[in-house]
């Protein structure tokens, strides 16, 4: 839940209604910012307006990205140098803001996978009938082997690989949850919900942690998050079943 627009719209002596015809979208759409979803970038600009509020104080989470005259229709929401500078607010909101898929394409993705909180939301989505696809790295692939001698680690990726297959289990006992294996080259790790993906792409000699990440919003065909979209797709039916 958005305290911060709520507070605002409460000094403003605005209500829902009175929000909605200014910006002439639906009652239900500003009820979801508030209960905590992202307006698109115009609405965002124009409740701030509207509020006389910053951007940055209603939503604080995230860093909106410089504007980019070429990124193909697809909207960019923010920018964190690393991963591990990505607030753990951001990757609860992500989940938890999901009403038709989560996926979620990694070699371990062991951050995610030791944080009780983030699995336990996942799990409530599936248990809500959100359909869950996670994509680990087949621990036993070269591919794998060969990031972790890229990263300076070795066998120490295939090993978070077990790990994480280890910490999964939960999930794996939930009806709408499937866990695949892949041995394809990971190029970017993707965390998608819905509309809203997260992006981290990877440098060689680099630790996925110490890699940019991209937040971007799905709004159109062949726009940057769905080639992203595509690209997880086509690793999911290339890859197996976890036993």
């Amino acid at each position: 839940m958005n305290e911060v627009l709520r507070r605002a719209l409460a000094e403003a002596c605005l209500s829902e209604q009175d929000v909605a015809a200014r910006l002439g979208v639906d009652v239900k759409t500003v009820r979801r910012w508030l209960d905590g979803r992202r307006p698109y970038l115009r609405h965002r600009s124009q409740l701030a307006d509207l509020l006389g509020v910053e951007q940055a104080k209603i939503w604080r989470a995230e860093v909106p990205a410089p504007p980019s005259p070429q990124h193909g229709g697809a909207e960019i929401e923010a920018f964190y140098a690393h991963r591990w500078a990505v607030p753990r607010n951001v990757w609860q909101w992500l989940f938890s803001q999901a009403e038709r898929e989560i996926g979620i394409l990694v070699y371990s993705g062991l951050f995610l996978a030791e944080d009780i909180g983030i699995l336990r939301i996942i799990e409530e989505k599936a248990d809500a009938g959100v359909p869950v696809r996670i994509l680990l790295g087949d621990p036993n692939s070269s591919h794998v082997a060969e990031r972790g001698a890229d990263e300076g680690v070795g066998e120490a990726m295939a090993a978070k690989i077990r790990n994480s297959i280890v910490l999964h289990r939960p999930l794996r006992e939930i009806k709408g949850v499937e866990i695949r294996l892949h041995r394809t080259v990971l190029y970017a790790s993707l965390y998608r919900a819905d509309d809203d993906l997260l992006v981290n792409p990877h440098a060689y000699g680099i630790a996925a942690s110490n890699a940019p990440v991209l937040h971007v919003r799905h709004v159109e065909r062949n726009d940057v998050a769905g080639t992203y979209l595509d690209s997880f797709n086509r690793v999911w039916r290339l890859a197996q079943p976890l036993a």
